[in-house]
């Protein structure tokens, strides 16, 4: 069974300043303590085959995951959990796209906007655990990124 959530923001920086956190392992150290218990970067250096393992708050463990696209021209990053997590209850991918985009209503570029989305599959005999799949952590995540944005901008 295949699904996805998506998630749309305003942010009131330039989508240059954003992706330079976004597009970057930077972002970690701002999220941890927050959405985040620990990030450990296991191998790379935050482009493609990168491998992070991340710890959550109490009430959902760690798992793994592997930058599958950095693309610093577009503005978007893809990341699929390869190990932990998700794959343990059932599922057979879970993948995370952050995308950066200009804001199309701001003739001054001093706005972009920020999309969030999750793709998953689930075996059919674990349909149920497809109800586990919610974007509240990776919106902390955003929500404390984008107030680093706005205190430095």
């Amino acid at each position: 069974m295949f699904g996805t959530l998506s998630e749309e923001a305003e942010v009131k920086v330039p989508a240059s300043k954003a992706w330079a956190l976004y597009g970057t392992l930077e972002i970690a150290k701002h999220v941890i303590g927050n959405a985040l218990e620990a990030v450990d970067v296991i191998e790379g250096d935050g482009g493609p085959g990168t491998i992070l393992k991340l710890t959550f708050k109490p009430g959902f463990p760690y798992y793994y995951e592997k930058f599958t696209k950095v693309d610093n021209e577009n503005m978007i990053k893809e990341a699929e959990v390869v190990e932990g997590g998700f794959l343990d209850v059932g599922f057979t991918l879970y993948r995370i796209r952050f995308e950066i985009k200009e804001n199309p209503n701001d003739d001054t570029g001093s706005s972009c906007l920020q999309k969030l989305t999750i793709e998953y599959d689930v075996k059919e005999e674990f349909a149920a655990n497809a109800s586990f799949v919610t974007n509240e952590p990776l919106l902390g995540i955003l929500k404390v990124a984008n107030e680093y944005l706005l205190k430095s901008n």
